[in-house]
């Protein structure tokens, strides 16, 4: 079971990776394509900067490709083991399946990335008050 505390907790969710209070992004859904990776600045609860450094989140590009690709296999998987699809037809899934849910890798993406950098903390949003 899923937790507070759990690093894929705070992955799913978009949560702060250190105290797994607030939502690291502004807009709750995705698919506003202009605001899929507005964040917030900071933690209100802990203080974290989410925008450690310049340029923090080009490392998530390399984890949107492995998260991408493990997504395509998947769909390969599906549309030809249980489907019977030729592979002509599973390439239309699996462009038609990553071209749609996009959004959704990114912010993934980027909250895996965060979660390499910052362990949970309980005490993170008491000490910061």
């Amino acid at each position: 079971m899923i937790s507070k505390g759990d690093k894929i907790y705070s992955i799913l969710n978009g949560l702060c990776p250190r105290c797994h209070q607030q939502k690291m992004y502004r807009f709750s859904n995705p698919f506003v394509v202009s605001d899929t990776l507005k964040m917030n600045e900071k933690c209100n609860d802990c203080g974290l900067k989410y925008k450690m450094e310049p340029s923090f989140f080009f490392g998530a590009m390399y984890v949107s490709y492995a998260v991408g690709v493990a997504i395509a296999v998947a769909v390969f998987v599906v549309s030809v083991l249980i489907f019977k699809t030729r592979l002509i037809t599973s390439f239309y899934w699996i462009s038609g399946t990553l071209f749609v849910i996009l959004p959704i890798i990114l912010r993934i993406s980027r909250n895996i990335w965060i979660n390499f950098f910052v362990s949970y903390d309980s005490n993170a949003a008491s000490k910061n008050r």
